[in-house]
């Protein structure tokens, strides 16, 4: 079984490049007999992209279409039962604890992620170590959602009160303040526990914020925020009047980029939590519906729910890009 499957592999690392070679010699061949010079460039760009739309349809639409029926199925797909899949989803206990917590994450990952990543642009903007700093910030980006939540359960990890603290957080916390009570800060009451899985999220993606702030910031003209200060602005009044305009569509773009990063959060509560003590979030939750309950009709309507949600903040974000790639 196990050279069958590096045959396998082989002829996928090997196959897909040869056969797109292929595609692309025989697509150039046919263009090339075709006389009239306008087919030709009607026909070439409908030929490059049939190989996208083929992955997007296979890959993309066919699932979603699936996904679609089979929310109003019963849990083995077999009988249709309507919309009882979404009443499901907006009355389950379960389920109004995970939207709860998404609304948690949404507001709180999104404002301090960008919120701390402008202001370490707007900091790392000013020091000769720039390029130093911003790769320690931007560090954490390398490390899997999975990595992140494993290197947090330890920084969180607790022993009871009077013991050595082998818990990063909890020894700092004892050797500083007087009295303080070690406790595990993701199995602590809601909904600080949910905060707690936050702070790892925020961790992980200020860098990213940072960075696409950072170069928005670079493209500011610096002859405006002169002129700002010899009419007499402060830097705050700079920052918020001047600076914050300016980059406003990229600001946007990086907050809807966050929203959809959030939405799907999945990875760090399973490993930390595993959605106990009403940490669930709606991925986690998908998850548990799908493979520990297998009941794919509750499964597939939430994975609708999710994408409905997710679908107006793509198109807010699509749009912002272009507004922004026109000016």
């Amino acid at each position: 079984m196990t050279g069958q499957t590096v045959v396998i592999a082989i002829a996928a690392t090997l196959g897909v490049p040869a056969g797109l070679v292929l595609y692309s010699w025989l697509a150039d061949q046919l263009v090339k007999r075709l006389r009239s010079r306008t087919a030709q460039n009607r026909l070439r760009p409908v030929l490059w992209l049939l190989p996208a739309a083929f992955l997007l349809i296979v890959w993309l639409l066919y699932p979603l279409i699936s996904t679609t029926v089979f929310s109003f199925k019963g849990p083995q797909s077999d009988v249709w039962v309507g919309l009882r899949n979404f009443q499901f989803v907006f009355t389950n206990g379960d389920m109004l604890i995970a939207l709860r917590n998404n609304l948690i994450w949404v507001v709180v990952f999104t404002t301090f992620t960008v919120g701390v990543g402008l202001l370490m642009a707007v900091l790392t903007d000013r020091v000769k170590y720039e390029s130093v700093a911003k790769s320690i910030l931007f560090m954490p980006m390398a490390i899997s959602y999975v990595a992140a939540g494993v290197i947090w359960r330890f920084m969180y990890q607790y022993q009871p009160a009077g013991e050595v603290q082998t818990g990063t957080l909890n020894a700092l916390l004892t050797s500083i303040v007087p009295n303080f009570e070690p406790s595990a800060w993701h199995f602590s009451r809601p909904p600080f526990n949910t905060l707690a899985l936050i702070a790892v999220a925020v961790w992980i993606w200020t860098g990213f914020c940072m960075v696409i702030l950072s170069a928005s910031l670079k493209g500011v003209d610096q002859n405006l925020i002169d002129s700002g200060r010899i009419d007499g602005c402060t830097e705050w009044q700079v920052f918020w009047r001047i600076i914050v305009p300016i980059i406003s569509s990229t600001i946007v773009v990086v907050v809807t980029t966050m929203i959809i990063n959030v939405l799907k959060m999945f990875d760090i509560v399973y490993v930390m939590t595993n959605g106990r003590l009403e940490t669930e979030v709606i991925a986690n939750r998908m998850y548990k519906e799908m493979f520990v309950t297998q009941d794919y009709g509750h499964a597939s309507a939430i994975a609708v729910v999710l994408f409905l949600a997710v679908v107006p903040v793509i198109i807010l974000n699509i749009r912002k890009f272009v507004s922004g790639e026109e000016a």
